[in-house]
């Protein structure tokens, strides 16, 4: 979903992507962006392009031919991002895991030991096809260690977990915007540290795209330059700015707080009509719910029945997982409570229909058991 106040902002009259006005609008980005990154890098933009475009941006920019770079694989984006350093004409140095789970720590050290020298290490902060959540506080020390660029991926987690660019020693982390942030899609934040824009500056060979060189958007971006380097989407960053200030008048705790709630009490639900997490404990993603379906569950038939019968969507599995999970997401504005409970009792009723429940009405009451108990809780430390 997306707020009514992006809404209108997209409506808004058109600016030349040279005029003053909409060059200031420009700053206010930035700086809304460094404040939702937790950074402090100069070089904090909205790429025009879908998440998609920041990811081949980052791997087209920072990886030349001969390069090799540590990819984390443990899902559709991993591989993908495997796929972009090879083609641009770097080294992929796999480290392959089960879907669902994440890439150990020990692992990553080990293979940076033995692998020397490695340009960048790439990690999928929140794996969209499996619903994992890849820890990151402790690698960016680990890649300065031996002199490797970091490199995240956190186009479904920014703004609904915690992505502590300059804390974690981040090098280059790119978003997109129909995620948390609640924007259409169409851009994609992106930053880079001084390291990373080094980097760029020192490469040995053109970056192989003109319209992704970062080193030639920097110059568009830059407060001082404002140099032409393509027609900027004018609409949709006036809808970034609106999703970025409601972000911010929220606050980032309060927004993490409530994608946690809501995913409690989903699962809770959820867990309550046999559908049990894929990813372990402590690595379960609260705004991209992944779940596998008992043997008795058909699963595009309770798709299908969901989005014409009660007009809720959600996502099946990706490749070895299709049939298998069901991905449900709770992200920015379409993280509410009367979602939850709303998709729960539709479960519940489309199973009962097919026979596939017991006990009617208990999942729904443990969805409202957890917000009970979470309003207990505050009121406790109020």
């Amino acid at each position: 979903m997306v707020h009514p106040r992006v809404l209108h902002a997209l409506s808004l009259p058109l600016l030349g992507h040279l005029d003053p006005v909409f060059l200031a609008l420009m700053n206010e980005i930035q700086a809304l962006l460094r404040a939702t990154f937790q950074t402090h890098n100069e070089f904090t933009i909205a790429l025009s392009g879908t998440g998609s475009a920041g990811m081949e941006a980052v791997i087209a920019n920072l990886i030349e031919p001969g390069d090799r770079a540590i990819v984390g694989v443990n899902g559709v984006f991993g591989s993908r991002l495997a796929t972009m350093v090879e083609r641009a004409g770097g080294t992929a140095l796999r480290i392959e895991v089960p879907w669902g789970t994440t890439i150990p720590l020990e692992v990553l050290q080990d293979r940076l030991s033995r692998s020397a020298p490695v340009k960048a290490v790439v990690l999928v902060h929140a794996e969209t096809s499996t619903g994992a959540w890849q820890p990151l506080h402790e690698v960016g020390a680990l890649c300065r260690n031996h002199a490797a660029l970091f490199i995240v991926d956190a186009v479904t987690s920014l703004g609904g977990v915690p992505v502590e660019v300059d804390a974690w020693g981040i090098d280059a982390c790119y978003s997109g915007t129909q995620k948390c942030l609640s924007c259409p899609p169409g851009l994609a934040p992106l930053t880079l540290s001084s390291r990373a824009v080094h980097s760029i500056q020192q490469r040995q060979t053109p970056c192989h795209s003109w319209y992704l060189d970062l080193s030639l958007i920097a110059e568009y971006w830059a407060d001082r330059t404002r140099a032409y380097h393509h027609t900027a989407p004018i609409s949709m960053l006036y809808g970034l700015r609106e999703a970025l200030r409601l972000v911010h008048e929220e606050g980032l705790a309060a927004r993490i707080a409530r994608h946690q709630l809501n995913s409690d009490a989903l699962m809770a639900g959820l867990q309550t009509l046999d559908l049990m997490p894929l990813p372990p404990a402590g690595h379960r993603l609260p705004m991209l719910n992944c779940v596998t379906l008992p043997d008795r569950i058909d699963d595009a038939m309770v798709r299908t029945e969901l989005l014409n019968e009660y007009d809720i969507e959600i996502g099946g599995g990706l490749g070895p997982l299709r049939g298998r999970v069901w991905r449900i997401g709770l992200m920015g504005e379409s993280c509410q409570q009367a979602h939850v409970l709303t998709l729960v009792n539709a479960l519940e009723e489309i199973f009962a229909r097919h026979g596939w429940l017991r006990h009617p009405g208990r999942a729904v009451q443990a969805v409202v058991e957890t917000y009970t108990d979470s309003q207990r809780s505050a009121r406790r430390s109020a």
